[in-house]
């Protein structure tokens, strides 16, 4: 009898975990003080650290897809279908409640939600729902060869969109750019975000083009993996891609910059490649050398991204509303605490990882019972 049991990677949770790891402290940190420059996002074109989080949760996602699509084989399309629909709308949902939620604000002494016709209709969660969706149904029905040729069509069709359809010479602006054309046609100013007073939404319809390629990319990573195994092979294989897709990012930021907010094509190229990088040495750590400190530490936040997610923001909104107006507990804690011991930036830090810990303790003991919540 054959063994069709697939081998576990502990690469893929600790991948998870860190980019999980860090997409919380990025969004924590403690007031009184600016962050490290690399713990911010690059005001417009450029990418720092921060920068790689969302792309790399996203890479993540892919990597997923590629162990569930042999599960997906085995099933009528329609089923196959209806699954990932239906997770698709979960995350969404859950991504929209969330940021109806975060709308709670006080007026005349009482806490009160925005009306839902004011309300962002796009933002994190609901960017990884779409994605998700379109990768996971051309995952199921185009091969490597198909997805790859699709990935490079979809980020020279964005290029195009982009350059020839924006406001002439200010295509590549917050204003004049077309993808803020589109969402304000669509979805209206009231449902989206403003970004430096400027009615613009870095989650918009048209730039989920090239942030679903992020996943693509993810999902051949994946297969690279399930089909070298845990063999030097396997490592070789996802460094020499990850070094090509950052340097063709790099070359085409000489004319399509790298651009999160935009999400341009040679940002989502570049990501990737980092993300490829980034899982090789992972691989090498702990496939080869059994790193089991890292997969330890990390790996509860990566079996349980999106809860944790979701359960940091809102951890975060508590401390951010408090329980009376006109004083905010992230405030005060930081001026009492973390920025008289530690002043500065590095308070800032110890702040974000200090909440962070918090989140990864709820994961832990999740891990712990063998509990997983899948969105």
């Amino acid at each position: 009898m054959t063994n069709n049991k697939q081998p576990r990677f502990d690469t893929l949770d600790v991948f998870r975990g860190m980019t999980v790891f860090l997409m919380i402290v990025v969004n924590t940190p403690g007031s009184g003080a600016t962050p490290y420059k690399p713990l911010l996002h690059a005001d417009w074109n450029g990418c720092t650290l921060t920068d790689l989080v969302f792309p790399s949760f996203l890479f993540a996602v892919g990597n997923a897809l590629s162990f569930v699509k042999d599960k997906w084989q085995q099933q009528t399309a329609a089923y196959t279908l209806a699954k990932i629909l239906k997770r698709s709308f979960l995350i969404f949902l859950a991504g929209y409640l969330l940021t109806w939620y975060t709308t709670m604000h006080w007026v005349d002494g009482r806490l009160v939600f925005e009306r839902y016709n004011h309300v962002r209709i796009f933002a994190v969660l609901q960017r990884i729902a779409l994605c998700y969706m379109i990768a996971a149904m051309m995952i199921y029905f185009l091969p490597a060869s198909g997805i790859i040729i699709a990935s490079a069509c979809c980020l020279l069709m964005y290029w195009f969109l982009l350059i020839h359809f924006g406001d002439p010479g200010q295509q590549l602006t917050i204003e004049g750019n077309v993808i803020r054309k589109i969402d304000l046609a669509v979805l209206g100013e009231q449902h989206m975000y403003r970004e430096r007073g400027i009615v613009f939404d870095p989650e918009g319809l048209l730039s989920t083009i090239p942030a679903t390629v992020n996943v693509l990319i993810g999902y051949l990573s994946g297969m690279i993996i399930r089909r070298g195994g845990k063999t030097f092979k396997s490592i070789v294989r996802l460094s020499m891609w990850g070094c090509v897709l950052v340097i063709a990012g790099l070359l085409w930021n000489y004319v399509f910059p790298l651009n999160k907010k935009l999400w341009t094509s040679s940002y989502a190229l570049f990501t990737s490649g980092i993300g490829m990088l980034v899982v090789a040495i992972l691989f090498y750590l702990v496939e080869m050398l059994h790193w089991k400190k890292l997969v330890a530490f990390f790996s509860p936040m990566g079996k349980n991204p999106l809860f944790i997610y979701v359960l940091s923001n809102l951890f975060i909104f508590f401390i951010i509303i408090n329980m009376k107006p006109g004083k905010i507990f992230v405030d005060w804690i930081n001026e009492l605490f973390f920025q008289k011991i530690f002043p500065g930036a590095f308070g800032s830090l110890v702040f974000a990882l200090c909440f962070t810990m918090i989140c990864w303790l709820v994961a832990w003991l999740l891990d712990r019972k063998k509990i997983y919540i899948r969105l």
